[in-house]
């Protein structure tokens, strides 16, 4: 063999060799560049999933927000219908027919009484409107003296000045109880619950 064969024969080695490596190294990089665009991928969809979750939790914050705004305008609405209608009746109780009024406020005096002794010395108090209606009730009852104004939408409030007993039967009073008692009734008459 000669000087020109081995030499020749080197350099095929050498080239053989070089592609190899030439190939391993464009596998290599193909490898890492497979790698590279997995990892990407992996982490734009976990990027998207977190956007999407974010989105979602924010989403669902604002409807409950909404919700909860709406609920307590809700609430304030019908505490406004629920004053007025408070009102209202109110108003009524202070406009009552002469004849009605009258029957009312001599039950609640009648009511009071129980409360005090006989020959006890006792105060009755009114709305100021209500002076004449009140000394005239009074004079049915023996120890019993009109002795001012309450203010009130009627009724009396009677004191004894032996027991020191003080019995409230305004409108106002009878009114609160009522209220308070059938304040659900009345709600749900009112907004059809």
């Amino acid at each position: 063999m000669s000087l020109d064969n081995v030499v020749e024969d080197i350099r095929d080695e050498a080239r053989a060799r070089a592609e190899e490596i030439r190939e391993q190294g464009e596998r290599r990089a193909e490898e890492i560049v497979e790698t590279a665009e997995k990892d990407a991928e992996e982490l734009r969809e976990a990027r998207e999933e977190d956007v999407e979750r974010q989105i979602a939790q924010e989403r669902e914050q604002a409807l409950s927000s909404a919700k909860l705004e709406s609920k307590q305008e809700r609430l304030e609405a019908r505490r406004d219908v629920l004053e007025d209608v408070r009102s209202r009746v109110e108003s009524e109780l202070v406009d009552l027919p002469a004849e009605k009024r009258e029957e009312l406020t001599s039950a609640l005096l009648e009511d009071a009484t129980s409360e005090f002794d006989e020959d006890e010395s006792v105060s009755v108090y009114g709305r100021a409107d209500d002076a004449d209606l009140l000394e005239s009730l009074c004079a049915e009852y023996d120890g019993f003296e009109y002795a001012g104004e309450y203010d009130c939408l009627g009724g009396v409030v009677v004191e004894g000045e032996d027991s020191r007993v003080r019995v409230n039967n305004t409108f106002d009073s009878v009114l609160e109880g009522v209220w308070e008692d059938n304040l659900k009734d009345v709600s749900e008459r009112l907004f059809d619950q």
